[in-house]
């Protein structure tokens, strides 16, 4: 039996309370778990946050052999069952890849899983079969593009749309230190294999719990229409398509996108509080 990388993880949150709810928190392909805590503040403190460093990524090595999308999925199934138990019950915060991974882990696991937020999510692995949207910047800013380190431009410049100087300072804190230590190889060896089995929806049909679609107007990465497409498996899903956000919507829209992850957190809340009155 191959031992697979243990989960570097950071945890916000009151372990000692009794009503504890854990959020599982899982990031997209090139950046780690602190992409994700830009949002750490909208949450209660009945919430435990759970924010991981997939396996080559942030402070977790690459996994050992094959490191595809399924492997991928298959560690942070098993890591989730170390972190919170094999029986008790989550929810998930997924962007871009982490969309589809935790689309995954909710057909793996459809009776554990409270509900999903879904932050420009991956709908298809496959690049060529995504409808995107345009990457247009309605309010350019030549003067701080030009006057940044070429190495850290592209992404800022590719992935967002907002160039205000408060946009570079959180793509600074929150992304920028995740790409610097992500595993080259480990990413070449994750595109290889970047697929699911199955299409999570089909395997379990319909999801009722709360469910949150956010996506971006300009995101050239995943676009906004292929997550349409879910709805129909979500039917306590709430689907928001905002202006003027790429796939770095949180960067982009923080307050907007922020408001919405709070929004869905309290019903997770009051989810988690009526399962436990059952």
């Amino acid at each position: 039996m191959v031992t697979q990388p243990k989960a570097n993880m950071a945890i916000q949150g009151n372990d000692a309370r009794g009503d504890v709810v854990p959020v599982i928190f899982i990031h997209g392909m090139g950046v780690d778990h602190r992409s994700l805590m830009l949002l750490d503040g909208v949450f209660p403190g009945s919430m435990r946050r759970i924010y991981l460093d997939l396996p080559g990524f942030g402070g977790t090595p690459a996994l050992n052999g094959e490191g595809g999308l399924p492997e991928m999925a298959d560690w942070l199934q098993s890591t989730i069952d170390d972190v919170i138990g094999g029986s008790g019950a989550f929810a998930m915060v997924g962007n871009s890849m982490g969309g589809a991974l935790a689309r995954e882990i909710l057909a793996r696991e459809p009776k554990r899983v409270l509900g999903l937020a879904l932050l420009a999510p991956v709908v298809d692995p496959r690049h060529a079969y995504r409808k995107v949207g345009e990457h247009v910047v309605a309010d350019p800013n030549p003067k701080l593009i030009h006057a940044l380190p070429q190495e850290q431009v592209f992404d800022f410049v590719t992935m967002g749309v907002n160039q205000s100087y408060e946009a570079w300072r959180r793509y600074q804190r929150f992304i920028l230190p995740g790409v610097r230590l992500c595993d080259r190889e480990a990413c070449a060896r994750l595109g290889d294999r970047y697929f699911l089995t199955d299409v999570p929806e089909r395997m379990f049909g319909t999801f009722t719990g709360p469910t949150l679609i956010v996506t971006g107007r300009e995101d050239q990465i995943v676009g906004y229409e292929d997550q349409h497409a879910l709805i129909p498996h979500y039917p306590n899903a709430e689907f928001v398509v905002l202006e003027n956000a790429g796939h770095n919507l949180y960067i982009d829209r923080p307050e907007e996108t922020g408001r919405l992850v709070g929004d869905w957190a309290d019903r997770i809340v009051e989810a988690a509080a009526n399962l436990n009155a059952a």
